[in-house]
């Protein structure tokens, strides 16, 4: 017996942007087999959920960068929540049927995984297992070590987010409040999530960027100036940031989608205030605080569970083959938190479901 597996590989270069089509675009979906037997050293998982990243879009291209380029001709990089259907033999004491796995999978509807690609969840009370890929997984930990340790805020602190309503961005935010923020202000792309980052999430204030006079608004947000920011976006909201930039000023470059579906990025053309003012920008990739991350997983729980930090998810319905779509309306801003495909709806999981 055999299982029928969909994937979607990564077939064209994006021209800059990617082309969702599901014919001629940027990845095509192909279908597979799986055999029924599973090796001693391997399980098999059933994807649920799948991540999607803006920094997808550099693993297609990036030549020199903190992880290798996806290969064309092979299935898309990506992270799941996934269920493990069957286990080798050498692995029942780590793995049983059921069991739920933040899993390394990629774009597929199965995979076959080494106790590497696969962990295993621990859900905290009062959590869920989607929170393993937004606050209790890499983007919560994203938000952590880029505020924590990089931003470093301080009572009285000015702090400015932008993406404030990504799935980074929104914890970010609320980790400068909780480290004790005098002012927190997110910078957001609709009226709608200006008003959920305010009134759901306790951010002091909230911008719309599509707003005419946004810049304004930026100036009232911040009369004493910019102590911490941290930078999703890049491009125009960037250099306006650095206009406004304290003396010794910390800018946390976490990401810069606003220039990653652009043939010729641009740098900020502001950059002068960072000797004027003294500015440290810093780059950082999750992976260099590796060693930190069980600490840093106990404060984003205890915090979650304690109601100081609050999530949202965006979840694409549609299965598999409406990812690609949902990648491009990622970087179009259609989501307010952590923007998720359902491949396999949890209603479809196997085993006892009150473990959910």
């Amino acid at each position: 017996m055999t299982i029928t597996n969909r994937q979607l590989i990564y077939t064209n270069t994006p021209t800059p942007a990617i082309d969702p089509s599901p014919t001629s675009g940027t990845f095509n979906l192909s279908t597979t087999t799986l055999p029924d037997h599973v090796p001693d050293d391997k399980v098999l998982v059933r994807i649920h959920y799948l991540a999607l990243e803006p920094a997808m879009r550099q693993w297609l291209t990036a030549k020199r960068s903190y992880i290798a380029p996806v290969e064309r001709g092979s299935v898309m990089r990506g992270q799941s929540i996934s269920q493990v259907l069957k286990v080798g033999g050498a692995l029942k004491a780590q793995y049983k049927v059921g069991d739920w796995v933040v899993a390394y999978s990629g774009w597929q509807e199965y995979a076959v995984l080494g106790p590497k690609e696969a962990q295993k969840i621990s859900v905290p009370v009062g959590c869920q297992p989607t929170d393993a890929m937004s606050v209790l997984g890499m983007t919560g930990l994203t938000a952590y070590f880029g505020m924590v340790e990089v931003g470093k805020p301080k009572p009285g602190n000015t702090v400015v987010v932008s993406g404030a309503a990504g799935a980074t961005g929104m914890v970010a935010g609320q980790i400068a409040k909780i480290q004790g923020a005098k002012r927190v202000i997110g910078i957001a792309g609709s009226a709608d999530k200006c008003e959920f980052l305010v009134k759901e999430l306790g951010f002091d204030y909230a911008i719309n960027y599509k707003d005419k006079d946004w810049m304004k608004q930026l100036k009232e947000a911040t009369p004493e100036y910019i102590d911490v920011f941290f930078d999703n976006v890049g491009g125009e909201i960037l250099d306006a940031c650095l206009g406004r930039a304290a003396q010794f000023a910390r800018f946390v470059i976490c990401g810069a989608i606003s220039q990653y579906n652009v043939a010729k990025p641009k740098g900020p053309s502001n950059i002068m205030q960072v000797i004027s003012q003294r500015v440290t920008m810093q780059g950082y990739i999750v992976f260099d605080y590796a060693k930190q991350y069980p600490d840093a997983l106990k404060d984003l729980a205890t915090w979650l569970t304690q109601g100081k930090i609050q999530r949202k998810e965006h979840i694409v319905r549609g299965g598999l083959e409406s990812t690609p779509q949902g990648l491009v309306d990622l970087y179009g801003g259609a989501n307010t938190g952590k923007m998720m495909v359902e491949v396999v709806p949890m209603s479809e999981a196997i085993g006892d479901k009150a473990r959910l």
